[in-house]
């Protein structure tokens, strides 16, 4: 029992959750387009403390190096002037400065790795926040010709003018004539009481009709 009541709670909530993200859905889908766009600014920021630190590296491994190419020649001179306690001095600092080098190396190595994944990272979701911003403008659009749908359709629905002139057109179309009607009950009424068989009878000629007739008339006009 408590295992359906919980079932049937969580529904109940994925239901209200799903109505309410419908009513409120341009609302959620620019906040969920500023968080986007905040997360873009702070990746941006790494990226350009990175491309910082990476230049700085690079300033001071070109550094670096200047100065192992000067203490080479300066060795090399060392040596040709048989200077032995110099020249091995300046070879031990240009071993140091070489161990150096391949550390600043390596770390400038792994700067630029991080530098092109998060560059790649900040370009795609750059792009993907131009086709959110499209989207939320086809999705504002839509909303508007459904709330403009939806409207008319409750005034319609409320009013029922259409329904109701629908209605009386079929009244005033289907309402049987009265004319016809007067005729019908007359006809019936002679029926009743025999005066439409003596009008027949007399048209076959027998016996004096009971009305005159369009055809007794110009019968008598023509005998004058």
């Amino acid at each position: 029992m408590i295992s359906i009541m919980k079932t049937l709670f969580t529904g109940a909530n994925a239901r209200a959750e799903d109505r309410l993200k419908d009513t409120f859905a341009l609302e959620l889908i620019d906040q969920k387009i500023r968080e986007t766009e905040t997360q873009l600014k702070a990746a941006k920021a790494t990226l350009a403390s990175l491309v910082q630190r990476q230049r700085s590296e690079q300033r001071q491994f070109d550094g670096l190096q200047t100065r192992i190419a000067t203490m080479m020649e300066r060795t090399r001179e060392a040596l040709d002037a048989e200077r032995q306690d110099l020249a091995s001095e300046a070879a031990n600092a240009i071993a140091t400065m070489e161990n150096e080098a391949t550390l600043r190396q390596q770390t400038l190595d792994r700067l630029e790795q991080q530098t092109l994944r998060l560059r790649t990272s900040v370009e795609t979701s750059h792009r993907r926040i131009i086709d959110l911003k499209q989207g939320a403008i086809s999705a504002k659009a839509i909303k508007r010709e459904q709330c403009i749908q939806s409207g008319l359709r409750t005034t319609i629905s409320r009013t029922s003018s259409a329904d109701e002139a629908a209605e009386l057109i079929a009244q005033v179309v289907g309402k049987d004539d009265p004319f016809e009607q007067s005729d019908i009950l007359s006809e019936i009424d002679a029926s009743l009481d025999h005066s439409s068989l003596e009008d027949r009878m007399a048209s076959a000629g027998f016996g004096e009709a009971s009305k005159t007739t369009g055809a007794d008339i110009l019968a008598r006009l023509a005998q004058k």
